[in-house]
């Protein structure tokens, strides 16, 4: 089911890294609080609605510094565990869903804040909430040099509801906290970069672009502006590390299921978009 009837194919933008940054002193103060930050990034958020207002636009946020900021036992060593194949994720037990929601809320009410001063409107949808199912997650993590089972509620997107996303159209926007719920009917965290490409698939964009605060892949030091999906499998399974790593690995995701194209960047939509600034990702 195609979540823009009228035809215009959405592009879905996973926000992340310096822009949420602004978002969180709003997220820790009243939404409608005055914002040292947002005059310096006014013109960014302007260029969002305005491209909202001609296009479909999906937003999936990531809340990781928020996490870390609502309580610094987030950004602890041990808030974090490795798979056996290499891969990251939040050490996830119900109190760090609650906490993850607490800020997902947050940021949720301050996006549709600042879209709809710019004459925006929006829907925050919860993941969890009928949106995104979730496959079953790993069950063996790195602890020193022994793989241990150990019982995390994280799972990989699997599916979207895109029923949910109808109400997507030009002028007005659907925020989503990628939570997610299994089989079981658990609720789980799950990578907000790897959601973003499964909804840009399921929602049939044409474009997904994963912002980060970086201005493009670096490969050798050297800027890569643009790079095929063979190639960057090469590099996420041999140099990449950490958030690049996922960015990778949701934009191979997002180009099996049919996404044309996939931005990498930390620059305005418009200028990724046409491709002027990051790294543009394609099958070939």
């Amino acid at each position: 089911m195609s979540a823009t009837p009228r035809g215009l194919a959405p592009a879905v933008v996973k926000l992340g890294g310096s822009r949420l940054d602004a978002l969180d002193l709003d997220a820790r103060q009243a939404v409608d609080a005055p914002d040292p930050l947002d005059a310096l990034d006014e013109p960014w958020w302007d260029d969002l609605a305005g491209h909202a207002r001609r296009r479909p636009l999906i937003l999936v946020h990531g809340w990781s510094r928020p996490l870390r900021r609502l309580d610094p036992r987030h950004g602890r060593p041990g808030a974090m565990l490795r798979d056996r194949y290499g891969n990251e994720s939040r050490w996830t037990t119900p109190e760090v869903l609650d906490d993850i929601k607490t800020v997902g809320s947050a940021l949720g009410a301050d996006i549709v804040a600042r879209l709809t001063k710019r004459e925006v409107t929006a829907d925050h949808l919860l993941g969890s909430d009928g949106l995104i199912s979730a496959g079953p997650g790993e069950r063996l993590w790195w602890q020193g040099n022994r793989l241990v089972e150990r019982e995390n509620l994280v799972g990989p997107p699997t599916g979207v509801n895109t029923g949910l996303l109808e109400r997507t159209r030009p002028g007005h926007v659907c925020v989503v906290t990628p939570l997610a719920r299994n089989a079981a009917g658990q609720e789980v965290n799950t990578d907000a970069d790897r959601a973003a490409a499964a909804i840009a698939g399921a929602a049939g964009a044409q474009v997904l672009v994963l912002l980060t605060d970086v201005p493009h892949l670096r490969v050798d030091g050297s800027p890569v502006r643009h790079i095929t999906r063979e190639a960057v499998i090469r590099l996420r399974d041999t140099v990449a590390t950490g958030g690049m790593r996922k960015k990778l690995r949701a934009a191979c995701e997002a180009l099996d299921r049919r996404v044309p194209r996939v931005v990498i960047g930390n620059d305005t939509v418009t200028a990724l978009l046409a491709t002027r600034t990051g790294t543009l990702v394609t099958r070939a």
